[in-house]
């Protein structure tokens, strides 16, 4: 990968961290005011941001990590008189998450929009949420550079296993995040004293890469990149079905979570768009728009501040499947996202099937006359009546072939009419169909006098 391309990358990262703080500026940050922070509002003129850029990992042999460090002061101007007060810290750290998964959106989007990379889910731990990555890159280079991820993940299955003999079950996802962040900072070396120019880094990230994996596979990243990208994007249509996103989002927010708020279901909905666009643009506001699906939908208050997902209306009308969720949320030997997903895709089949059931009903079907079925050749036997125990006149056969027979003219005279009234209304509307004139027989062939045949012909005649 050459210096061109590099510089890209680093443009898009910072397009996607504007647009995220300018997210945060606009819908997030709020300023509190007197005691106990009981008055909020929006900030005024935006929020003081300073940015450091950083080029390298934490772990203990240098490797290539673009990342940038964003620190937020927490003085920031009223809305109401422009006197300076404090940030409310909960709402940003309520929403850091959401954050998080908009950022990613947007660099996806950004360098697929620059470079013609697409991107695609990769399975880092068996059970969990995938990661997407660029696709077309060599998995080896993933886990050459991932040396920091790989100390994280060793010392985090040493607590879950403690996790799991203490607790009896396995940990959740906020258990969970708590413990790699435990493990994270157990494994964290301390900062490097040596200063190293960027120019100089990634001359030694190259030579170890080459040396790890050979040139071909280190100068050749961009255009294999390229060509991935055509393959996946032919595989997935970058389209997005509200309703489908909508019960997806809240299928796995609620397996995940049983109650929930509105940033969850925010982050996970951004997190189905990165999933399903692969790196294509978004419409803006197509997230907000999902999530209200989802709250107006498909969500039932489940406390004063919490919500969770109303099964009626996910199942209307159909009392048996309302308990298919129910055994996933309590199924301890899966891991969560994996019952999400099967939650999941369980409701995506459905609406589907609801779907095809509605074009199946909404298609006219042919117009048919009514005609009884044929009757039996030979005579009914005698019956006895059921009052006063006489005897029934047999039918006759050629008493119902006489009413069959009836009733067929009737049903072909019905027809004849149809098609004449179609006939008459065609006329009124366009005119009566012109009449195609009788071809002219020709004049017999007669010779003129002082002519004669030409060589070589007849005139027709025998002699």
């Amino acid at each position: 990968m050459d210096d061109r391309h590099r510089r890209v990358l680093e443009l898009c990262e910072g397009i996607a961290r504007d647009k995220t703080l300018a997210w945060l500026e606009e819908s997030v940050a709020e300023i509190r005011w007197k005691a106990g922070g009981k008055e909020r509002d929006r900030v005024k003129d935006g929020l003081v941001v300073a940015v450091f850029q950083h080029y390298e990992s934490r772990a203990t042999e240098s490797r290539p990590l673009l990342h940038a460090h964003a620190v937020v002061s927490i003085r920031a101007r009223r809305p109401h008189d422009g006197k300076w007060g404090n940030l409310s810290a909960d709402s940003l750290m309520t929403h850091i998450v959401a954050a998080d998964t908009l950022y990613t959106l947007y660099f996806m989007e950004e360098v697929s929009a620059r470079l013609g990379w697409a991107w695609e889910p990769r399975e880092v731990t068996p059970g969990r949420r995938p990661v997407m990555d660029i696709a077309g890159i060599d998995q080896r280079l993933i886990g050459w550079q991932s040396t920091r991820r790989q100390q994280i993940e060793d010392a985090l299955s040493v607590l879950t296993d403690k996790y799991e003999e203490r607790q009896g079950h396995a940990p959740g996802e906020k258990a969970g995040y708590a413990l790699a962040c435990q493990a994270a900072d157990q494994t964290r070396s301390p900062k490097r004293t040596e200063l190293l120019s960027l120019t100089e880094l990634r001359r030694r990230w190259r030579e170890s890469a080459i040396r790890a994996f050979g040139a071909c596979t280190v100068y050749r990243l961009a255009e294999r990149a390229r060509e991935a990208a055509a393959a996946a994007w032919a595989r997935v249509r970058p389209v997005v079905d509200t309703v489908l996103a909508a019960v997806d989002v809240v299928a796995v927010v609620y397996v995940m979570r049983g109650a929930f708020k509105r940033h969850h279901l925010l982050a996970e909905a951004r997190r189905h768009l990165s999933y399903v666009l692969r790196g294509r643009p978004h419409e803006p506001g197509l997230d907000e728009r999902i999530v209200q699906t989802v709250v107006d939908d498909y969500t039932r208050p489940a406390s004063r501040r919490m919500m969770t997902a109303d099964l009626r209306a996910l199942y209307p009308r159909d009392t048996e499947d309302q308990a298919v969720l129910r055994p996933l949320t309590r199924k301890r030997t899966a891991p969560p996202y994996e019952r999400a997903r099967l939650a999941a895709d369980a409701l995506a089949a459905r609406v589907h099937a609801v779907r095809r059931a509605e074009r199946l009903r909404s298609r006219t079907r042919p117009r048919t006359v009514a005609v009884p079925a044929a009757s039996r050749s030979h005579p009914r036997p005698f019956r006895t009546g059921p009052k006063n125990g006489r005897l029934l006149e047999p039918e006759t056969g050629v008493d119902t072939v006489e009413r069959t027979r009836q009733t067929l003219e009737a049903a072909a005279a019905q027809v004849a009419a149809m098609l004449q009234d179609g006939r008459q209304a065609r006329e009124a509307a366009h005119g009566p169909r012109p009449q195609p004139t009788p071809a002219m027989t020709p004049p017999p062939h007669t010779q003129q006098p002082g002519s004669q045949p030409a060589p070589g012909r007849t005139t027709g005649e025998v002699t």
